[in-house]
Parts: C-alpha cells; sequence; structure tokens
C-alpha cells in the first residue's frame, strides 16, 4: 500500500515523526514536505506549494492509497487542490498540535484564525489522531469555546462527529541507540532538552535553576534545544551566570545529543505547554529521571505508579529539583522508567499506524 505522508513543517519532532514512521512502516511511505520556518505561512500557503510538488508526483505515475497529513495545514484546500490531481483520496490528520490550546506569545497579538484553520481541516479528514489523549480533550473543549464565540451558524453541532472520527496514537520515538546509562561520578547532570520558546518556560526553570544554585546544591547543565530566535534572553543571562557549570549549550548533532542523554541524571519540564512530550521520553529512556509537572500531557505518558515520585504540584517545581538532585534513592526508579518509555518505540508503534491507514485507506465498511 501506498502512503503519501505530507508534511509542511518538516523538522524538530515534526521530522522526526516522519522519518520514522517512514523507516518503521511496512507500507510504501513517501513523504511530501516544507521547511520547518514560518509556520503562520505554512498554514496559510503550504497547501498550495505542496499540491504542486504532489502534481510533479503523480506526473510520474504515483497515486497514494491514502494521504497521511500533518496538522500546521489548511486540509481544506489541500484536498481540493489534490483532488484535481488524483481525484478522491482518503485523508488521515495527524494532529501534532493545535493553535486552539498553544499559549498566545507574548510577541504576537493573539489571532483565532489559525485555530480556526486546525477546526475546518478536522471536519475535512477521514479520521483525526491526537498525540495524546490529552491533547484530543483539551482540543474539543476549546473548540467548542471557540465556536460559541461567532453570530449564528456555529458549527457545534458538527463537533461531536469529529469527536467520533478521532482517536489516540502516540509520537513513535526511535530509541534503537538507547543502551545503558553512562555516569561520570561527578555532579548530577540536569538536561533542558526542549525548543528555546515561551512556551517551555525557560524563565521559570532558570529561577528554580538560580534560586536552587545560590543555595549551595552542586550540579550541571546541559541546556539542549532549537531556537527560533535570536539568543533568547534567559539562555544568554544563564551562559554568563552558569558557565562553570554548563556542559552543553545550544542544539547539538544527534549523535552529541544522544551522547548527552546517556550522560544526563535528570530531565525537567516547566512547560506552559506540551502536547505529547517525546524529548523527555527520549530522554527517561536514556536513563534520566524525570521531574515534571502534574499537568498537560505528562500523567498520561508517565505511568501512574511513578507519578508521586515524578510529578510536582502547582508551585512545586524548586522543591521537586531539589529533591531530585540530593536523593540519590531516585536512581532506583530509573530502570522502570525508563523501561515504560520504551512502549513508545516506533517498532511498537508503527504497527498501530499501519492499521489506521490500511483501515482508512479500505473505505467504510470494509
Amino acid at each position: 500500500m501506498r502512503v503519501l505522508l505530507v508534511e509542511p513543517y518538516y523538522g524538530g519532532s515534526h521530522r522526526a515523526w516522519a522519518d520514522g514512521y517512514r523507516k518503521s512502516s511496512e507500507f510504501d511511505v513517501t513523504i511530501l514536505d516544507l521547511p520547518a520556518r514560518w509556520w503562520k505561512w505554512r498554514m496559510r500557503g503550504g497547501a498550495v506549494t505542496l499540491a504542486e510538488q504532489a502534481a510533479e508526483l503523480a506526473s510520474t505515475g504515483y497515486r497514494p492509497d491514502v494521504v497521511l497529513v500533518s496538522s500546521m495545514i489548511d486540509l481544506g484546500l489541500l484536498a481540493t487542490l489534490l483532488d484535481r490531481v488524483w481525484g478522491r483520496v482518503p485523508f488521515v490528520m495527524y494532529m501534532h498540535e493545535s493553535q486552539l490550546t498553544y499559549p498566545d506569545s507574548p510577541l504576537m497579538a493573539p489571532d483565532a484564525s489559525y485555530g480556526f484553520t486546525n477546526w475546518t481541516s478536522t471536519l475535512v479528514a477521514d479520521a483525526v489522531v491526537f498525540n495524546s489523549e490529552y491533547h484530543r480533550r483539551v482540543f474539543f473543549e476549546e473548540v467548542r469555546r471557540l465556536l460559541r464565540g461567532f453570530p449564528d451558524h456555529r458549527h457545534e453541532h458538527l463537533v461531536d462527529g469529529v469527536a467520533a472520527k478521532s482517536t489516540v496514537l502516540p509520537v513513535g520515538i526511535d530509541l534503537e541507540w538507547v543502551g545503558p546509562p553512562v555516569r561520570d561520578g561527578g555532579d548530577p547532570i540536569i538536561v533542558w532538552n526542549h525548543r528555546w520558546e515561551h512556551d517551555k518556560d525557560p524563565m521559570r526553570f532558570f529561577a528554580g535553576v538560580r534560586r536552587l544554585h545560590g543555595s549551595g546544591l552542586r550540579f550541571r547543565l546541559a541546556l539542549c534545544g532549537a531556537s527560533f530566535r535570536r539568543q533568547p534572553t534567559e539562555f544568554l543571562e544563564a551562559a554568563r551566570d552558569f558557565g562553570d557549570i554548563i556542559v552543553h549549550y545550544g542544539e547539538a548533532t544527534r549523535k552529541d545529543y544522544r551522547r548527552i542523554l546517556a550522560r544526563s541524571d535528570i530531565v525537567v519540564s516547566t512547560a506552559r505547554q506540551e502536547f505529547f512530550g517525546m524529548a523527555v521520553l527520549e530522554a527517561i529512556a536514556a536513563g534520566a529521571f524525570p521531574v515534571l509537572p502534574d499537568r498537560l500531557s505528562y500523567p498520561a505518558v508517565i505511568p501512574d505508579r511513578f507519578h508521586d515520585a515524578v510529578l510536582y504540584p502547582d508551585g512545586g517545581f524548586v522543591d521537586a529539583l531539589a529533591r531530585a538532585i540530593e536523593n540519590p534513592d531516585r536512581l532506583s526508579l530509573v530502570p522502570g522508567l525508563s523501561e515504560a518509555a520504551r512502549i513508545y518505540d516506533w517498532t511498537r508503534v508503527a504497527p498501530r499506524y499501519d492499521a489506521l491507514v490500511a483501515e482508512i485507506a479500505a473505505g467504510p465498511g470494509a
């Protein structure tokens, strides 16, 4: 079976998702993509460019059985343009994130139009897939809230139909490389491996680090992740103030990044938004002890038996991180946490994707 995977934002976790499924699927997966920049333009105009790429592919005789498309696009427009290329093909929409629930940037004015595009795209899709149950729940809560704000013909009667054709499939993660943790016997390494953006709340993280560093606790920092604006102030200040305890700063090659995770003792999140938590789960699988908020997607991806040890309440980040640094007993939980994270390896997740796309390709009643 031929699966055309359309990724309008081919970078970071989106690229890892696309490449991971192509590598692990039993089907013939072809990727059409655009570079991971200017996300607003991708949602506005990406469908046109990707449809042009599809037309070039069709000229070689290619025709997909199903199209698996990532969420940063206007699927209504893409479906219309692809209908001119191939006629009717079924669409599965994968919701990496949604603009309905994404925290507003302090640098940008709020704009509900992108969230509305997410909504209309789900209407077009034959199946809608969310990367976590948390994401599915908050998406439909926010859709209803958005639609209630319009003057008439609010579409509210359509929400249940979209929910009925939705399901949850986690982001697969390539964990074949994971081996035993590599400890060097020095002060524990705390890894930050998130985007250097406002929704991950680096200000809260560094405020906690400053407080603990000032109290005399000994630790080291590995500051990994991509930045989409010039060096954020929080990280520049960290480089200045914590340079003597920073073992890595900035983006890393894949090889170096995996080496850092294998060395790291603790992985943290202070995120204001997290739809799944791929980076955290990579670090956990590699042997890092997680310190995570008791909200967002984390209570779902962390097994219940670890919640008391791993999840902190609102306002509890500093105390939770201090306990992780000071308490070597945390290491006894690492093997169980690592094994729990491995359920998200592509070797286990890809067959579930294959089953879904095969069902949608076969059509209703098949």
